[in-house]
């Protein structure tokens, strides 16, 4: 681990108490041009499902449901809108909200023909994924951070933009990085079996099966996140994850694609081999996809000693402090017992909280979805091009 300088150092906020400060709450325009595109984008997943939507996703859910949803999303994104312009209040961005959600109805709306069966594709976009956990994650967390907001971060702060970019990557391209991570994984699967490990994990109930599946895949995620932190070359490619300098629930999709290959085939590749049930292991699916926002959400409750039973905002914030006494702690993303394992744990007991994050050298890492992504591979980079 590399000697990281002392005055890059940041204290922590005195008695770690959540920010007074309000969040200035979106404009009635702003969420009906976020409802209308999302409601444009929905019309034409159900034009084009075999190539737009995902075929593990459209099991989740029913078609029932997604048409309530786009009607209620069409008619909030009209009456917002309209109430903005009379209001006089940001008119370009609610008409264009107007405008997106006449598109919907164009296209059929809420009754767009739906003829079915959709035929079989190899390849198609998760469209369906990114405006179903783009419209609930909004919903559900920026009122939470807004509510209880441990720093005054607006919800259009810098490199939102970014990370936003980010969150369609990771969700558009599911399908294709299914098919990476299962050709990285397979191979491993197929040929090296244990089955009798495989037989006595088969066959314990779901519950036990799915909370050893969270030990086991947290325990794979911490050591190679481990690796990220002290290799330089998968540094390279991690410094995208802590390069914002604000934490809030969208900033956990900036991950670059080629760390999300390997940390979703590293934490796989155990599930698989010790045979844990499909349905166990799409139950922790669920699991990290909800902790993984979670943890990174700007809010500031205090929840005692259940900090110390799972990973909470406190806990991973400090993970991405600037802060050198934490630079190399907190890996888990689930369960902090992983850490006391590790030796990597490391909570305040006074409650208190970083007043930095990002890594040491912002400037190391470029802003921008392309620009981070070429990053990693442009020239020889040591450590202290991050951290001096």
């Amino acid at each position: 681990m590399p000697e990281l300088p002392a005055t890059a150092t940041a204290s922590a906020t005195e008695a770690g108490r959540p920010t007074t400060q309000p969040r200035q709450p979106i404009s009635l325009a702003t969420v009906s041009c976020f409802l209308g595109v999302l409601s444009l984008v929905a019309v034409l997943c159900f034009h084009f499902p075999d190539l737009l939507t995902s075929r593990e996703f459209r099991a989740i859910y029913t078609e029932e449901f997604a048409r309530t949803l786009l009607l209620a999303g069409i008619a909030a994104a009209f009456i917002t809108g309209t109430v903005a312009v009379l209001l006089d209040q940001h008119k370009r961005v609610a008409l264009t909200g107007v405008c997106a959600a006449t598109g919907a109805v164009l296209l059929g709306g809420s009754d767009v023909p739906f003829d079915g069966p959709i035929s079989h594709t190899p390849y198609s976009l998760g469209l369906d994924w990114f405006v179903l956990a783009l419209f609930f994650s909004a919903l559900v967390f920026i009122p939470l951070e807004h509510q209880f907001a441990r720093r005054p971060v607006a919800v259009f702060r810098k490199g939102w933009r970014t990370d936003a970019a980010y969150f369609f990557m990771s969700h558009v391209l599911v399908q294709f990085i299914l098919i990476v991570v299962t050709a990285t994984t397979s191979l491993v699967v197929d040929t090296a079996k244990v089955p009798h490990v495989q037989a006595w994990i088969g066959g314990l109930p779901f519950l036990a099966q799915f909370l050893l599946a969270v030990f086991v895949a947290d325990a794979a995620q911490a050591t190679l996140h481990r690796c990220y932190h002290r290799i330089m070359v998968l540094w390279r490619f991690h410094a995208v994850h802590h390069s914002s300098p604000e934490l809030d629930w969208l900033a956990g999709s900036r991950v670059h694609f080629v760390e999300t290959v390997m940390t979703r085939s590293i934490v796989l590749l155990p599930l698989l081999f010790l045979g844990f049930s499909q349905s166990a292991v799409n139950a922790y699916a669920v699991l990290v996809g909800i902790q993984a926002v979670v943890a990174h959400a700007n809010i500031g409750v205090r929840f005692g000693w259940l900090e110390y039973l799972i990973v909470l905002p406190r806990y991973h914030h400090w993970h991405h402090a600037r802060h050198t006494d934490y630079w190399d702690r907190n890996y888990a993303i689930h369960l902090p017992v992983i850490d006391m394992l590790m030796g990597s744990f490391k909570l305040p007991r006074d409650g208190s909280w970083p007043e930095e994050y990002g890594v040491f050298k912002q400037e190391s890492v470029p802003e921008g979805i392309v620009a981070q992504h070429l990053a990693p591979f442009r020239g020889e980079r040591t450590y202290d091009d991050y951290v001096h």
